[in-house]
């Protein structure tokens, strides 16, 4: 679980903290994936690498013909586009039950051998194993980009958009390229979850599922790729320690745990003799 959510943290972190695209409907490409990899396995074919290729490739393909409403917007159209285009597909996953099983989940679904040798076991060993090996290939991949040319760029679009511009750089081109990206990354996760649970339901397209994945990165600082990884560990280790002791009141304690990181700050909270050094540099 933690390895599914660093991945989906780092396909947002590629352009919240790279592209400085705000967005609050990632997991309208996370449930795309969900789902795409799910109906594959049940209906084509239950090959667990051709299935996280299609979940991605759908990924991906939402997100290119998303992108052209996104890069021209403001931070608040881009909130709202982004929520609506995962509300929309909510909605339809609900109304076409013949097909996602709508609010009963897509049932059934039986994955094959992992490169035809490894079983998915009750363990969830190999699926434990399958996970983290996506999750490193996807770290090196962003960090290649990250440190490309393209992601340098990116970069400079974040701070300064207009000095691109000037400069004579396709602004809208990048943005479209990285939020396709990154569509494409958020496909992959989804199209985990749904291969090592063996399940896909109308959850991995609600709210919740773009806010914790917003909270993760937030938690482990965007920006910075290893952010997503510490987020998404800091993530499902209070939500585990804090439900075992308030199952019910468990959201009041990130949500409170989150204002405080806001106010006092990461540094500050981690590092609590930050807190006296500007006094001893009087």
């Amino acid at each position: 679980e933690i390895a599914i959510l660093a991945l989906f943290a780092l396909s947002l972190d590629l352009i919240l903290g790279y592209a400085g695209i705000v967005s609050l409907g990632h997991a309208a490409y996370f449930g795309v994936g969900a789902y795409g990899a799910a109906l594959f396995a049940k209906h084509v074919m239950p090959d667990p690498l051709v299935g996280l290729a299609v979940g991605t490739a759908l990924g991906a393909l939402l997100g290119a013909i998303t992108s052209p409403m996104i890069v021209r917007g403001t931070d608040l159209t881009r909130l709202m586009v982004t929520m609506g285009v995962a509300l929309v597909l909510l909605e339809l996953a609900n109304q076409f039950d013949g097909l996602t099983g709508g609010a009963d989940g897509l049932q059934g679904v039986v994955m094959g051998p992992l490169l035809g040798i490894f079983e998915f076991d009750l363990g969830a060993r190999v699926a434990s194993f399958y996970s983290l090996a996506l999750l490193f290939l996807a770290f090196v991949l962003l960090r290649r980009i990250v440190h490309s040319p393209l992601g340098v760029s990116m970069q400079a679009l974040r701070d300064n958009r207009l000095r691109l511009t000037a400069l004579g750089m396709n602004v809208n081109g990048r943005l479209a390229a990285v939020y396709t990206l990154a569509a494409a990354l958020a496909g992959t996760s989804g199209a985990l979850l749904a291969q090592t649970t063996g399940f896909a339901s109308l959850d991995v397209l609600e709210f919740h599922r773009s806010a914790d994945v917003m909270l993760a990165l937030i938690i482990g600082g965007a920006g910075w790729l290893w952010g997503g990884l510490v987020g998404a560990i800091a993530f499902k280790v209070l939500h585990d320690l804090i439900s075992a002791v308030t199952a019910q009141y468990w959201t009041f304690w990130i949500g409170l745990f989150l204002v405080v990181l806001m106010l006092v700050g990461r540094e500050r909270l981690f590092r609590p003799w930050r807190w006296f050094a500007k006094g001893a540099s009087k």
